[in-house]
């Protein structure tokens, strides 16, 4: 008797068109070569793309949560065959999206990063300083301000050196609310500030943040994005003294295919006479640090194991970073610096004694820079953000008070 064929894989029904396409690119293409799951413990612990994609059911409690475990770092897509050119991340993205359509996508875990983006996009935290033709802003994002209000400042003043009418933004990105797929709240916060900033002659961001940059760089339109560090390693650094030592790089995830800025980092500490040896996962092929997709809310132990996996891989190198969120996330794993750090203070940053601080006293760092900058800049035009998206923002609720979780999550088991 002939074998019989393999009924065709049909997706199951989703309020979101990319995700169908998604989860059918997966199911059949998806050759399980286990490339991926050797990288990531997210899929080592759930399943190859292609078991995922054929289990998921948009309408089950654990195909409505499982997604938000992945930490959206894209080394799966990476090591993915070129001809196979799969994007599990991008499946998952769109998995979250699906969660949220569906009033599914609320866990009382994110409350906390959800209320740190609520505060930098408030009325109390931003700032907005234009001077007289401003067509360029310095775009800090939100944990440098926070942790080096010093240091904010005086890379602002750095690079006016060569971007005479450069402007300031303090505000969120909103990236928080774009990798937990409340899409709807992120194009409303985003879209209004990128056409406040369009519309006062801003064509050009400089940012700090990694995240920010890759926002930005998404959604941003005609306004064209540039990595601060890109622009130090064409206009000159700081005038500190250098300080010879042997690091290694770790590489944001969320600049991951951004070989400019990787590069330029690493010319920038060059500079300062560091010494730099690569590690295995380093540029295109770079690890996740933890704080990715803000998957270590709900699955803490997955979020540590990438850092643990990072300081196995450094063995005893000194890690110099470019985010801040990984210079938090990684420094208490092993030792960490950031190149912000490194540029203005180089001998404390390498000997660890460069003070950074930490909540709750980063918000009010936030506060007094904004003082500061509104101080500063004798600005043409200048606003306090009041827009707050969405009219009737469900989730709201969420910022202050909890659901009973754990018990009731099978998929995190």
């Amino acid at each position: 008797m002939p074998p019989q064929k393999k009924a065709p894989y049909s997706p199951p029904v989703c309020n979101n068109p990319l995700l169908t396409s998604a989860l059918s690119d997966h199911a059949e293409r998806c050759i399980e070569c286990k490339l991926c799951v050797k990288e990531c413990g997210f899929l080592a612990k759930y399943g190859t793309p292609k078991q995922i994609a054929l289990g998921y059911d948009p309408s089950s409690r654990q195909g409505q949560g499982l997604p938000f475990a992945c930490s959206l770092c894209n080394l799966c897509e990476t090591v993915c065959p070129a001809k196979i050119g799969l994007n599990p991340a991008g499946m998952f993205l769109e998995m979250r999206r699906e969660s949220v359509s569906r009033g599914a996508g609320d866990f009382a875990e994110h409350g906390v990063i959800l209320g740190y983006e609520q505060k930098g996009t408030s009325k109390r935290y931003s700032y907005y300083g234009l001077p007289a033709g401003c067509d360029a802003v310095f775009f800090p994002g939100c944990t440098l301000p926070g942790t080096r209000p010093d240091k904010v400042m005086a890379l602002f003043d750095h690079l006016r050196k060569s971007v005479a009418s450069l402007g300031i933004v303090l505000d969120c990105c909103g990236k928080p609310s774009h990798d937990l797929g409340r899409d709807n709240h992120f194009h409303a916060m985003f879209n209004e500030m990128k056409n406040f900033l369009t519309n006062n002659g801003v064509r050009q961001v400089l940012v700090a943040c990694p995240s920010c940059y890759r926002v930005f760089k998404e959604y941003g339109g005609e306004i064209a994005v540039r990595s601060v560090y890109e622009h130090m390693a064409e206009n000159g650094l700081p005038a500190t003294p250098a300080v010879r030592a042997q690091v290694t790089v770790h590489d944001p995830c969320s600049t991951r295919y951004e070989d400019g800025i990787q590069q330029a980092v690493r010319k920038l500490a060059g500079e300062k006479s560091l010494h730099i040896e690569e590690m295995k996962h380093h540029g295109r092929k770079t690890m996740c640090c933890g704080e990715g997709g803000s998957a270590g809310f709900l699955v803490p132990d997955l979020a540590k194991d990438w850092g643990l996996r990072r300081k196995n891989e450094v063995r005893g190198k000194t890690i110099l970073t470019y985010c801040a969120g990984c210079a938090g996330f990684l420094n208490p794993v092993t030792p960490t610096r950031h190149i912000v750090d490194l540029l203005f203070e180089p001998e404390k940053t390498m000997a660890g004694k460069v003070k950074v601080a930490k909540a709750p006293f980063t918000y009010l760092n936030r506060i007094r820079l904004k003082s500061r900058f509104k101080k500063k800049i004798k600005a043409r035009v200048a606003r306090e953000r009041t827009f707050t998206g969405e009219k009737a923002n469900k989730n709201s609720l969420l910022l202050i008070c909890g659901k009973i979780f754990s018990a009731v999550l099978p998929w995190k088991r």
